[in-house]
């Protein structure tokens, strides 16, 4: 065995204190140990299958180190008309993606992967949500710049934080828009035995599985 995951048997593969804060907040115990793959030599593709492509290769790499492991590995993008929105590197980038957004709507889409070298297993997918921003002034958007939470954010927004102002309804999953679709990440880790529901705990909001496998 080349590497153990310390004490836990499942790694998320991102730095992302929104995909750790997700899987805390799932109840699940984890390491978080970051991909280091370079993410602009992944060719670019439809939104759908570039996204699960970065999720996989994140996933990949990470497992390969830690084989006896279960890796995350996730991406997200906001696509609107089917062009995607990264990160914006100033304020007039956020100020044209955010007038881009205004008053339509839009994708998220997060690709996830989920892997264990040393099973052999690889399941990956990619989760979509619709989201509608309302009408931004531009008193709103400039406002919402000078917060500065629009950097280092996809679309130049993030719906769990002062941003929720500008939402106004999803189509979808909410996490998956955070940055992690839990319900389906939760799902195969339990199909898998990775962790167990144990009720207790559960009600209690603490921990999804008590023993990891």
């Amino acid at each position: 065995m080349k590497n153990s995951c310390d004490k836990h048997n499942l790694v998320l593969a991102s730095k992302s204190p929104r995909r750790r804060y997700l899987l805390k907040q799932a109840g699940l115990s984890f390491t978080v140990i970051p991909s280091g793959i370079d993410e602009d030599s992944i060719s670019l593709s439809s939104p759908e299958t570039y996204v699960k492509i970065l999720a996989e290769a994140k996933a990949k790499d990470v497992s390969k180190r830690y084989p006896e492991c279960w890796i995350i590995g996730a991406d997200t993008i906001v696509v609107i008309n089917g062009t995607i929105l990264g990160k914006p590197d100033s304020k007039s980038q956020a100020r044209t993606m955010l007038n881009q957004l205004s008053g339509k709507t839009h994708q998220v889409l997060t690709g996830y992967c989920i892997c264990c070298y040393a099973k052999k297993k690889l399941f990956s997918e990619t989760i979509k949500t619709d989201v509608l921003f309302k009408n931004l002034t531009e008193s709103d958007i400039e406002w919402y710049i000078n917060t500065k939470e629009p950097f280092d954010k996809a679309g130049a927004y993030a719906i769990q934080g002062l941003g929720t102002f500008i939402v106004k309804s999803i189509n979808g999953s909410y996490t998956n828009v955070v940055g992690l679709p839990v319900c389906e990440v939760v799902e195969f880790l339990i199909k898998e035995g990775v962790i167990g529901l144990n009720i207790e705990n559960s009600l209690h909001h603490r921990d999804l599985g008590g023993n990891l496998l």
